[in-house]
């Protein structure tokens, strides 16, 4: 039996809860909801629709999952949430469902942050261990990989895609691609340098660090055309397995690269 409920929440009979949720007052669970072992749901928070939530995940007060998405050609189809284990959801998250129009889920990872306010949209893809600092926002269809890092007030344009370890700066509209490792910054988004930092926090060596830094100078600073500063980083590549994140990122990339 399910424990841990207050009796003020409003908790769908059909709803599949783990037995040791913890479940706040004044919360609603939908009746398609399925929420997974030692989450914790705070006071007021809601979460429906079709919505899978893992392990360990906790939410905090107001927090909005699962809800439609906002898309005027949505027609109530029964889309997705797919949360992983592990991530923080602050107040006023919210995270939209899929579209039938796209894949019809919207994706979160494991052992992400997300700060109060922030913001994903319908149809996203959030890798894992992100960070999404207070009023990041995601529109349609974005694609984040792991170890991003969003700084607040950051807004990223719908289809675009994020690559690993990339940091994008406070108060930057991201509106085309961003290649792994690299720190954009400005209106719209411009490469700025590598991530160094945080890469070096997880466990990069100074070599791979140095490597990185190589490949960046060669995509933003060599005056390369693109298709040949590509080349060069896939034979670097061969060599150095830390850059094959940008060689696997370069042909999903659709709305171009930001230069």
């Amino acid at each position: 039996m399910t424990r841990g409920i207050d009796p003020r929440a409003v908790v769908a009979p059909t709803a599949k809860l783990a037995a040791d949720i913890e479940i706040g007052a004044y919360s609603i669970i939908g009746p398609d909801v399925d929420i997974g072992p030692g989450c914790v749901i705070g006071p007021h928070v809601v979460i429906t629709g079709h919505t899978k939530i893992g392990a360990n995940n906790r939410f905090f007060q107001f927090a909005s999952i699962g809800d439609a998405p906002q898309d005027k050609k949505y027609a109530g189809e029964p889309t997705r949430v797919v949360i992983g284990n592990g991530n923080t959801f602050r107040e006023y998250v919210t995270v939209n469902r899929g579209t039938a129009k796209d894949k019809g889920v919207t994706t979160v990872g494991d052992d992400n942050l997300f700060m109060a306010s922030s913001h994903v949209a319908h149809d996203c893809i959030v890798g894992s261990h992100c960070v999404f600092a207070n009023l990041a926002t995601l529109a349609g269809h974005v694609e984040i990989d792991d170890w991003v890092i969003l700084a607040g007030f950051t807004g990223v344009h719908q289809f675009c895609k994020i690559g690993v370890h990339a940091f994008i700066a406070n108060n930057t509209a991201v509106t085309r691609d961003v290649p792994p490792y690299v720190m954009a910054v400005g209106h719209p988004a411009e490469p700025h340098s590598i991530n160094a930092t945080g890469i070096s926090r997880r466990g990069f060596s100074a070599e791979q660090v140095r490597n990185i830094k190589n490949a960046y100078k060669t995509l933003y600073r060599s005056e390369l055309p693109l298709e040949q500063a590509i080349a060069e980083i896939t034979r670097a590549a061969q060599s150095q397995p830390e850059l094959q994140a940008f060689v696997d990122f370069f042909p999903r990339s659709n709305r171009s690269l930001i230069r």
